[in-house]
């Protein structure tokens, strides 16, 4: 008899963390459930205690991104959450998952076209990770990266107009967590925590 898959709930701050989660969820042998959220890290924040009440009953994961709003992960979780349910996984990507993203250097660089010795070695030693990314997106050889990810000098974004699909792509589509895991602490304990409370309900 083959045994229920692990349906694993989880709350993020965006579009980009949400397809960083689902595959996270699906390497960690579970099956990705609702990702409620979506609407940035004050409304994540306003509803931590209700996603902490459903952890005590079903396995959820929370991702934030630690930012500048403390020193650690540590510091951040205990300023978020007082008392965590047994079934909560809540996890800060250092800075922001976009460090996660490119800590898979050598997928990075192909996705962008761009050469691999450019993507930083040190993701989770970025002060901004986001600007980052799009560094390296400006010094892309294709066309259509640039335009989707660089921001237009007059519009006053701090991205393009399609940078969170691009991402979403190469995190679907590119992106071997297993390989950046290496690279990125953060990432490494994410994966684990993720492991640890599906193997706790299977």
């Amino acid at each position: 008899m083959v045994a229920a898959p692990v349906i694993v709930s989880a709350a993020v701050e965006g579009i980009v963390d949400e397809a960083v989660v689902r595959r996270l969820i699906t390497l960690a042998g579970g099956q990705p459930g609702a990702v409620y959220g979506k609407n940035g890290k004050g409304h994540l924040r306003q509803k931590i205690g209700a996603y902490n009440r459903a952890a005590r009953h079903a396995p959820w994961v929370v991702l934030v991104d630690l930012d500048h709003e403390a020193d650690c992960p540590p510091s951040l979780l205990a300023g978020w959450v007082r008392d965590a349910a047994g079934h909560l996984c809540f996890r800060v990507a250092v800075r922001a998952v976009e460090a996660w993203l490119m800590a898979d250097a050598e997928a990075l660089a192909r996705f962008l076209s761009i050469p691999r010795s450019r993507v930083p070695r040190d993701p989770e030693g970025l002060d901004d990770p986001k600007q980052v990314m799009v560094d390296l997106a400006r010094g892309s050889q294709r066309a259509h990266i640039r335009a989707d990810m660089v921001p237009r000098e007059s519009g006053g974004r701090a991205v393009g107009p399609a940078y969170s699909s691009r991402l979403i792509e190469y995190a679907q589509e590119h992106w071997r967590p297993e390989v950046a895991a290496q690279r990125a602490a953060s990432l490494r304990r994410a994966m684990g925590c993720l492991k640890r409370l599906i193997g706790s309900v299977e």
